[in-house]
């Protein structure tokens, strides 16, 4: 589930430890949700004390919340995190989107900065794929809602998600686990940890086949992270990275509702014929060193990313990405006039190159006349402050400001059907203000308003589409957290005004999609988080609960052609809930739900719909979190037929070949080590 908009809007550290320790039902379900732990792994338990002192809505999921799952994508570590919504695709690959951002990208992701240990995975002109993840190598993640990503130089819509990956300070030294299941599905990792005086490491590495639910969807992927740290002085810290990845994907298609629903384990001939894929061979290297002195501490990194691409799709695509970057972070606390006060600063630079080659592609997946060839590159400058003043003992005033200069530039090399260079230039600011009330021992009021923007993707013909805008909102956020009695609660009320929205509408079965600027939108919603257990017996045996709500009440806001029609893609209603018996042993097991109550759109005139649908899970297992663990789960176990995810038109036909189905009925199981 999630602490969803958290407005633990900058708690000072001698109070941020207490009030999370009294809002802990349960240290084994609080894991999962708005329950907030101290306990865990001393990273997470760190990260979850720094997250809190962040203004505005942001959640940590720690591991333990997604360790007894046998995790394929990202949707099995955020699915319980209100606000954010992860609609499967096919294989590794998911509409990853929060509080709308990106919601009409039938491909790739937009909106939402993504990171690995604080290092973007991003292409540097801010499109994001989620291939290269290993969902079961990290140690918490970090969820930081809309402008609250400020701490990471984000400004994007949707926030940011940081993936952790454990060090060698709290690593098992020995942890491997296999899971397998329905439609060919088999994973193993092991992974290793350790330290020796000042230094320490941690590395892991996975394998994994999948067939897949629907024809020509089989993939595989093998996924390595490797950090060591070093305390070079009791004030220095420093810590390299590298990660390696190398996935290769079948993609199905988009299908017509009709063959999604009555024939969902089919692929759409033609994707099938050209034998659409997306093969991606990957490596990062980073470093960040920390100094601190007195009241200060100042974290400074570096990054290059390398990414081969072979993406045989309506085109042979062939590319090859370079990003490189660094970054600046100082933060100070100490007192002024009496009064506490944290005051950050921070840049960001990221530059890349894409080098991309496009082919006619034949029947096979066989390289045709060269149709297109370029150079993009692309540049981004941040610059951002944030201070924190508490004006008395139980409420603290922020303010802070983000400033973006982005450059777009390409060089067109196939000049055949003319010359397609040019260069565009993004100068772009985001401020905001917000105000945190502890309103008592257990509780929180919290209310914010933040700016944010974001500029065209290269998939967005940003060069060429002379019009194109940048995307604004201004946010204006609410809400409470807290517990009491054993159980937590979280829940945020926020309203997103768009201007020129960024809309990728899909215009044929064999094209990229189109993007536009939707004029004025508006995103609004509530983000809603419940948590808790009941004991069953003086020995401990307990019932645990879960509840995660979310309302996407988005719609356009007197569009000249679609006036104030709903914003398709993504269920207005979206829940998640799970009720678990958990024995004093370790064994537990329960059902959960997912469920989409109501009917959502597929375009913008409103004229092709998705069905409501609920899923019924169950899971069971045994974990004393050390030694060996055993784990079971059944998915949709009615075996119910239903839409995932949907690419966006602007006006579709009953037959457009707009959806993905979603997965049959299936069961998964695992078995995990470590000592």
């Amino acid at each position: 589930m999630t602490r969803t908009i958290l407005a633990a809007l900058l708690v000072t550290s001698s109070i941020t430890p207490a009030f999370a320790q009294q809002r802990s039902p349960d240290p084994d379900q609080a894991s999962r949700g708005n329950t907030i732990i101290v306990t865990g792994t001393r990273e997470t338990a760190q990260a979850i004390e720094e997250i809190e002192r962040t203004p505005g809505g942001v959640d940590v999921v720690p591991a333990a919340a997604f360790r007894d799952t046998p995790v394929q994508n990202i949707k099995d570590i955020l699915e319980y995190v209100p606000g954010v919504i992860t609609q499967h695709r096919m294989g590794d690959d998911a509409r990853l989107s929060i509080r709308g951002s990106g919601l009409s990208r039938a491909y790739g992701n937009r909106g939402i900065l993504l990171l690995i240990d604080g290092i973007p995975l991003n292409t540097s002109d801010g499109l994001m794929d989620l291939f290269e993840i290993d969902p079961s190598a990290y140690a918490h993640v970090e969820v930081f809602k809309g402008a609250n990503a400020l701490r990471y130089g984000s400004n994007a819509l949707g926030g940011a998600i940081n993936l952790v990956t454990p060090t060698g300070a709290d690593a098992s030294p020995l942890t491997a686990r296999i899971d397998g299941g329905s439609f060919g599905y088999i994973k193993g990792q092991a992974s290793t940890g350790g330290a020796s005086g000042s230094l320490d490491w941690f590395a892991t590495v996975s394998a994994q086949r999948i067939d897949g639910y629907r024809d020509h969807s089989d993939g595989d992927a093998i996924r390595g992270n490797l950090n060591i740290g070093y305390k070079i002085a009791p004030n220095i810290d420093t810590r390299f990275y590298v990660y390696g990845a190398t996935t290769n994907q079948r993609i199905p298609g988009e299908v017509s509702k009709a063959q999604a629903l009555g024939a969902p384990r089919s692929a759409n001939p033609v994707w099938f014929t050209q034998d659409q894929q997306r093969n991606v061979d990957s490596i990062r290297i980073a470093n960040k060193t920390t100094l601190r002195w007195g009241e200060t501490s100042v974290d400074l990194g570096v990054f290059y990313n390398n990414r081969q691409v072979k993406h045989p799709i309506f085109q042979w695509l062939d590319f090859t990405v370079d990003d490189y970057g660094g970054f600046a972070r100082l933060v100070d606390e100490r007192s002024l006039g009496g009064m506490h006060n944290r005051l950050i600063l921070g840049a960001n630079l990221q530059k890349g190159t894409i080098d991309t080659e496009q082919f006619v592609n034949l029947p096979g997946a066989v390289k045709g006349a060269l149709a297109a060839s370029m150079v993009d590159k692309s540049s981004n400058l941040s610059l951002y402050a944030e201070d924190s003043l508490y004006v008395g003992p139980d409420l603290a005033l922020i303010g802070g400001v983000q400033y973006l200069h982005a450059v777009r530039d390409r060089r067109d090399r196939f000049l055949a059907n003319g010359d397609q260079s040019g260069r565009k230039e993004y100068d772009l600011w985001s401020p905001r203000i917000g105000i945190l009330w502890h309103a008592g021992a257990n509780a929180q009021l919290f209310g914010n308003i933040s700016r944010s923007a974001e500029v065209p993707s290269y998939d967005a013909n940003v060069i060429t589409a002379a019009n194109l805008k940048p995307q604004r909102a201004t946010t204006y956020e609410i809400g409470t957290r807290g517990g009491s009695g054993g159980i937590g609660w979280d829940v945020s009320v926020y309203r997103s005004e768009l201007r020129d929205e960024l809309q990728c509408l899909s215009t044929g079965p064999f094209s990229a999609c189109s993007i536009i600027n939707a004029g004025r939108t508006v995103h609004q919603g509530v983000e809603a988080g419940l948590d808790g257990t009941v004991p069953v017996s003086q020995s401990g045996n307990r019932i645990a609960f879960t509840l995660a709500y979310t309302l996407n009440d988005f719609f356009f806001d007197d569009d000249p052609t679609y006036g104030d029609n709903r914003l398709p893609g993504v269920p207005e209603h979206y829940v998640r809930a799970e009720l678990l018996y958990r024995h004093t042993s370790g064994f537990y097991a329960g059902p959960n739900i997912e469920w989409s109550p109501k009917s959502y759109f597929a375009d913008h005139a409103n004229s092709l719909s998705v069905d409501p649908f609920a899923l019924l899970n169950l899971k069971a297992g045994f974990d004393t979190s050390k030694g060996w663990a055993f784990y079971i789960e059944g998915r949709n176990l009615t075996d119910k037929r239903y839409i995932s995810t949907v690419a966006v038109a602007g006006t579709a036909g009953a037959g457009a070949e707009l959806f993905n189905p979603g997965i049959g009925r299936a069961v998964f199981a695992g078995i995990r080590f470590s000592r």
